[in-house]
This record gives C-alpha cells, structure tokens and sequence, in this order.
C-alpha cells in the first residue's frame, strides 16, 4: 500500500540529502518540507527529538536520523541498494560511518579560526580520501557497477569541494585518481544532483563567510567582499 512520504529538512543539511538520494533512486514519490532551524515550529520540536533534520513523516509518523531513515526505506521500497551479503552490507555501513567522519573533519575545515588549524584540518581531510582512494575499486560507483548506500553518504560529501575549491587550491584530491573519478560520477548522478536546490552553492558560500573563520577571510580576500 502506498505511503504518505514527507521529508523535513534544512536547505544546507548533507544528511537530508542522503535520505533525498535514496528516495529519488528507489523513486518513490515525496513532500520535501523546509523547516528554519533557528526558528522551529512546535510540530518539527515534536516530530524530531534532537532538533535535527532529517525527519521523515510517514502515514504522519516520524523517524529521525539520516541512517535509520535510509535504512527504513531500503527495506521498504525496492530497488534495495544495500549489498544482499550480511558482510558486505555490515562494510558498506561502516563506509557510511566513515563518510560522517569525513563530514565531521569538512566543519572543523570551515570553522578554523586559524591558518595553521584550516591548513592542518586540510591535511586530515586529505589523509581520509586517501584511504578511500585504496578502498575503492575500479568503479563507478563503490561496489562497483551498482549505485549503494555508500554512494548516497559520499555524493553530499563531494559537493563541499565545489565551492571550496572556488576559494583556493588545497588539493584535497591530488594523486588519488579513484577518488576523483567517483565524485565525478556522483556529482552527474540525477538522485545526487537534485538533492538540492539550484541555490545551494550561494547558500554555501553565505554560509561560509558568516562563519568568522580562516576559510572565511580568504573568502572575503578572494572575492573583495566588504
């Protein structure tokens, strides 16, 4: 029987994107409803006990959490994207794992409040694609020809280095072809590409720069922002 789907979500939130990927690759039709998560309406305080998105109501029931979200519409709604092997999909759910240590390494990057600290969240960054490029096989996707779960946590990932890269040359991917190819796959994705609005790089930058950190004085040096 058809469910009544409605993802709640922030504009800039990678974890709304994943469970946004996963629903337009298994295309399952859905409400995307914004909410201001510095203004929020008592309904989102009720449906989302740790404040956050994503929250997804279904039949008007909520679950919150990007990983229990995917994980609930992989068993719900076909084509799975988990891996059938108990061993392979515990991998790819540690992946998943490893791809919020990476977003958790990207905020750290953006609120530096020094040059020595951008520069060496820099190199962490780096040292985790690393891993990544020795990790991944001969493509496109991680388990190879077929789009997974770990595809879904990495696209939102990528779409960082779009605008950072508009800032300045940190190299995050330098001599790690794999890696490059897979983002590049990814960032041509449709599931992946409209996961969010046309907006979202201004959005990012604004972000950025209201953040007071090194990124964001180099943002303000580089494009003469008064």
């Amino acid at each position: 029987m058809a469910q009544s789907l409605v993802l709640v979500s922030h504009k800039l939130c990678p974890y709304v994107q994943r469970a946004a990927i996963v629903l337009r690759e298994k295309q399952v039709p859905f409400e995307r409803r914004d909410v201001d998560l510095a203004n929020k309406p008592d309904w989102f305080k009720q449906a989302s006990p740790l404040g956050k998105t994503p929250v997804l109501l279904v039949d008007g029931e909520a679950l919150f959490e990007s990983a229990v979200i995917c994980e609930y519409l992989d068993e719900t709604c076909l084509p799975h994207i988990h891996p059938s092997d108990p061993l392979e999909r515990a991998r790819h759910r540690s992946y998943m794992e490893f791809g919020s240590s990476i977003l958790s390494g990207i905020a750290s990057f953006y609120n530096a409040v020094s040059e020595e600290s951008l520069q060496k969240q820099a190199e962490e960054i780096k040292a985790r694609f690393a891993q990544m490029n020795r990790v991944l096989g001969d493509g496109p996707f991680f388990m190879g020809d077929h789009f997974s779960m770990v595809d879904a946590v990495f696209g939102p990932v990528f779409r960082y280095f779009d605008v950072f890269e508009q800032i300045d040359d940190f190299g995050f991917f330098n001599q790690m072809p794999k890696v490059n190819a897979w983002r590049r796959q990814l960032e041509s994705r449709p599931s992946v590409k409209q996961a969010v609005s046309p907006q979202y790089p201004a959005w990012l930058r604004t972000f950025l720069i209201e953040r007071n950190s090194a990124l964001s004085k180099r943002m303000v040096s580089k494009f003469e922002i008064r």
